[in-house]
């Protein structure tokens, strides 16, 4: 018996960069590169330009990953009501959706948690996020070494303060309190960016700096994070196809 080919969406919530496009051919690819696998198919949705699945499709998909985004997960533009409305019917399917920096605030939106401008500010770069020891439980998603801390690279203004009852905390930091937390087996949130590497990250902060949104003395400090130092990808990158993929039945 063959089995069937395995189908995943990703709904991004950002436009792609002249230099995302020119280097990796858009965000689409730099997402399946990092989480996808062959004889898989994934789909584009561009939820910030009002592209959504019809809902008599969503069974078709074994899971779906939201974005990271500019905009603020705790707003009310018409899309990002209409993703939040989606996501509480994948919630109530209990689908897999890997939710990561915008995309775990949205999940927490929906479940009831409170999210809003991060209270310490701004964070880019790279950063130590501290596993939770009783949370997370060999033969999870991160297989049977748990390490105490992952280097993930940072790029949010906007944070969950306040998680619902319904969430398991998996991951916090010494600036964050919600870095990393799961609902269920079906919603895993993520504040830093597993997919970005260090070009991303340094293209994001000269843009950034070009609109005069962020001080240079600031975007220095965090290109220096990753002067001797790098993140933790392939770690991310298992743990995210893990839970894509459904091959534990628990974290």
């Amino acid at each position: 018996m063959v089995n069937e080919q395995k189908r995943f969406a990703l709904f991004l919530a950002t436009s792609d960069s002249t230099f995302v496009k020119k280097t990796y051919g858009g965000y689409f690819n730099v997402f399946v590169s990092t989480f996808g696998e062959e004889d898989e198919q994934w789909d584009l949705f561009r939820v910030i330009d009002g592209e959504f699945p019809d809902d008599k499709d969503l069974d078709k998909y074994d899971g779906f990953v939201i974005s990271g985004s500019l905009h603020d997960a705790f707003g009310d533009d018409d899309w990002i009501v209409k993703l939040c409305s989606l996501c509480q019917k994948l919630d109530d399917m209990k689908k897999t959706v890997l939710g990561i920096c915008f995309g775990h605030q949205i999940l927490s939106r929906i479940k009831g948690g409170k999210i809003g401008r991060a209270s310490r500010g701004l964070d880019m770069g790279l950063r130590s996020i501290t596993m939770v020891k009783d949370a997370v439980k060999p033969g999870g998603y991160f297989g049977s070494q748990i390490p105490k801390s992952l280097a993930i690279i940072k790029c949010h203004q906007d944070e969950v303060f306040e998680l619902p009852e319904s969430a398991t905390l998996l991951a916090y930091s010494d600036k964050y309190n919600v870095e990393m937390c799961s609902y269920g087996n079906h919603f895993l949130g993520i504040q830093g960016h597993p997919e970005y590497n260090k070009e991303i990250l340094f293209e994001i902060i000269d843009r950034v700096v070009s609109l005069k949104l962020m001080e240079q003395e600031f975007a220095d400090k965090a290109k220096a994070t990753m002067d001797n130092a790098e993140p933790d990808r392939k770690q991310w990158q298992t743990l995210c196809k893990n839970f894509l993929k459904g091959r534990s039945e628990q974290v």
